[in-house]
């Protein structure tokens, strides 16, 4: 889905490579026939390089809930159609995978045949140019007559001929999500990475205080939370 979270909220497609846009311009690192050492830099490096906008990414158990926490609970259903389209993200627990994101952040979400959900994320560096990276996203829980049951994803961004290895790919859990589908609460398992993500530019204060209520009752650290900056018109979802 990004994009659609965040975000994770919604990371982890030859010798093969993954390209990344910067205002049109493509650069693409290819991966050498050679050793597996050879093989796990480049997984890094695109890993880095990509940024990872609306997932969790694989490995980065960086903190465990508090022991006296409940587990994080995803929503029970997700209208996946629903679902697909424009987002703003509009608020945040900063990530050094989107370091480069000063504002304008947005994903773009198309579903696949499949089922699964194509993901493109971008946004304005602080020097004024765009940056863009490209994943998928597969469901976890059951699709059934185009319902995810629990809510659950996990995100690559990733080249495809990596994704079969299953590293790479990061948890995206909608944790909240009103029922017209307006805003949605992109969060994980550890409660380490949030994303805010609306179907307009701004959030109604009515709306925000209704979120930051939320992800408190979650049990995430609302003073890590950030507003993120939306300078563009809204545009046709």
């Amino acid at each position: 889905m990004h994009r659609l979270s965040p975000l994770s909220a919604l990371l982890p497609p030859s010798c093969l490579g993954a390209s990344k846009r910067v205002d049109g311009a493509a650069a693409t690192a290819t991966a050498r026939p050679g050793t597996l050492a050879a093989l796990t830099v480049l997984t890094a490096a695109v890993a880095i390089a990509a940024f990872a906008g609306w997932s969790t990414p694989a490995g980065a158990q960086t903190q465990a809930p508090a022991p006296t926490q409940a587990p994080l609970q995803s929503i029970e259903r997700l209208d996946v159609a629903r679902y697909m389209g424009t987002w703003y993200q509009v608020a945040w627990f900063p990530n050094r995978f989107q370091r480069q994101c000063a504002s304008d952040t947005q994903a773009q979400y198309q579903l696949r045949e499949d089922g699964r959900v194509e993901v493109l994320n971008q946004c304005r560096r602080g020097d004024g140019k765009t940056a863009s990276a490209s994943g998928l996203a597969r469901p976890v829980g059951q699709v059934a007559n185009g319902s995810l049951e629990p809510a659950q994803l996990q995100v690559s961004f990733l080249p495809a001929v990596l994704r079969w290895t299953g590293i790479g790919w990061g948890n995206y859990w909608v944790v909240d999500l009103p029922a017209d589908y307006r805003y949605a609460v992109i969060s994980e398992p550890t409660r380490e990475y949030l994303w805010i993500l609306s179907r307009t530019p701004a959030l109604s204060p009515d709306d925000r205080d209704r979120i930051r209520a939320r992800v408190q009752e979650l049990g995430l650290d609302l003073a890590r939370w950030v507003d993120h900056p939306q300078t563009l018109p809204a545009v046709s979802r």
